[in-house]
């Protein structure tokens, strides 16, 4: 497709630079506010059409070396060429622009933005595998921006270095096994002690392939699992064991997954999230409070610390089994309840929310958690706490819990959860 010059003028949710051409919105993968370039469009569309770049004729002030070799190859990340400084302001106008666009609603005030180490902080992925027979290789990465094409990485900053460093070594073990072709996929994850890796077989390894993957995990110091079925089918092919915790030291609390369970991906912001979201929910022990899409016990546990009781819900049976089970290694099980339920339909019958609560914290999927704000919160509650992964979806809901339930909304900030990407979760503060 003919190549044309235009200005970049804005900044799209997705990291994209915006142009217009003939009053059409063009989308522009790498480039910035403030840029002229020269652009090939690559895919139209009746309403907008996408475009890479060509040739930058002038350079944003805001613009930076990407540390990544495969910028802009992967799609793991998209903001690597914007100062980090600029990519937490561009998140804070996402949101700034969804509350006043979607929700109608506006805080009284910002927090300042929650911020980690930008690099390694990823210890929770999914690597995908492909062998390509044309070129005898075995790929192993993040998806490309056309995601019928596995990336051919050979390092990933964002992930953590111990997994990070090696995918190139991670290419030439799954190459050396004779099931190389029935390796779909690679599961990261990371306690504080552990760094596990399942492998996704499609059928079930050679003798000599399970000696080489252990090999490759006593070599490495990772711990090495297979996943033949379905979520249930994971077991440890080296060591024996492979406990996974994760501790949050200024509540005291440690929390046990196993390989495939949900957890926040970055340990640093799960930290500073968790300190954030007590600080301004503010437990009590005359407080009850209910947690919503609780997971693990991530935020309940370190909230039972402090509140008289705390109720959590979560879709998954096995996250509830497995977040009574840390209450009870914690030693909160007295004062913590959790319930299995379906919160994406009405629960307004089940007894967990025929209760009362003085306080509210919400940690809902991109989707949100407007269903549940069709019959909470009751007029006992005082203050919610909602974590978000999705800006859209927050904004809704702020404008539901201000316009029909009385809130208002005191305070909103961004959080650094996903650095180098266009991901924005935030967290707001809301008080009757």
């Amino acid at each position: 497709m003919q190549t044309t010059e235009v200005d970049i003028t804005d900044l799209s949710h997705d990291g994209r630079g915006v142009a217009r051409v003939d009053g059409k919105a063009v989308f522009v993968a790498g480039a910035l506010p403030g840029e002229r370039a020269r652009i090939r469009t690559v895919k139209r569309s009746r309403s907008f059409d996408e475009a890479k770049v060509e040739e930058l004729l002038t350079r944003s002030p805001l613009r930076v070396e990407p540390r990544c070799v495969h910028f802009g190859t992967c799609s793991g990340c998209s903001l690597q060429h914007l100062a980090p400084a600029e990519q937490i302001a561009a998140k804070q106008r996402v949101l700034a622009e969804n509350f006043e666009r979607i929700g109608k609603v506006a805080p009284s005030r910002w927090f300042d933005p929650l911020t980690d180490e930008p690099w390694g902080y990823r210890r929770k992925g999914r690597l995908s595998v492909k062998w390509v027979a044309k070129k005898d290789k075995v790929l192993v990465g993040f998806r490309e921006d056309n995601p019928r094409f596995v990336a051919d990485l050979s390092v990933c900053h964002t992930l953590l270095p111990q997994v990070g460093e090696r995918l190139a070594l991670l290419g030439a073990l799954v190459g050396s096994l004779e099931a190389k072709a029935q390796i779909a996929q690679i599961e990261i994850a990371a306690g504080d002690d552990t760094v596990a890796l399942t492998f996704r077989n499609l059928q079930p390894l050679s003798e000599s392939d399970r000696a080489a993957l252990t090999a490759f995990g006593q070599a490495h110091a990772i711990a090495i699992l297979l996943q033949p079925g379905g979520p249930d089918s994971v077991t440890p092919l080296w060591p024996e064991q492979v406990p996974l915790s994760f501790r949050i030291p200024e509540s005291d609390v440690d929390i046990a997954f196993r390989p495939l369970d949900f957890i926040q991906v970055n340990a640093g912001m799960n930290r500073r999230m968790i300190a954030r979201a007590l600080d301004l929910l503010d437990p009590q022990p005359e407080d009850s409070v209910l947690d919503l899409f609780c997971g693990l016990g991530n935020f309940t546990l370190p909230i039972a610390r402090r509140a008289g009781r705390v109720v959590g819900v979560e879709g998954e049976a096995a996250l509830v089994a497995r977040s009574r089970e840390n209450a009870a290694r914690n030693g909160l099980e007295k004062n913590t309840e959790f319930f299995a339920a379906d919160l994406a339909v009405d629960q307004r019958a089940a007894p967990w929310a025929m209760h009362g609560y003085s306080k509210l914290l919400l940690d809902p999927p991109r989707s949100g958690a407007a269903a549940v704000l069709d019959y909470l919160p009751r007029k006992e509650t005082r203050r919610i706490v909602y974590v978000s992964c999705h800006p859209g979806s927050l904004a809704r809901d702020a404008g539901t819990l201000v316009e029909r339930h009385g809130f208002r909304l005191e305070a909103a900030g961004v959080m650094d959860m996903f650095p180098h990407t266009a991901h924005v979760e935030s967290i707001a503060l809301f008080e009757r």
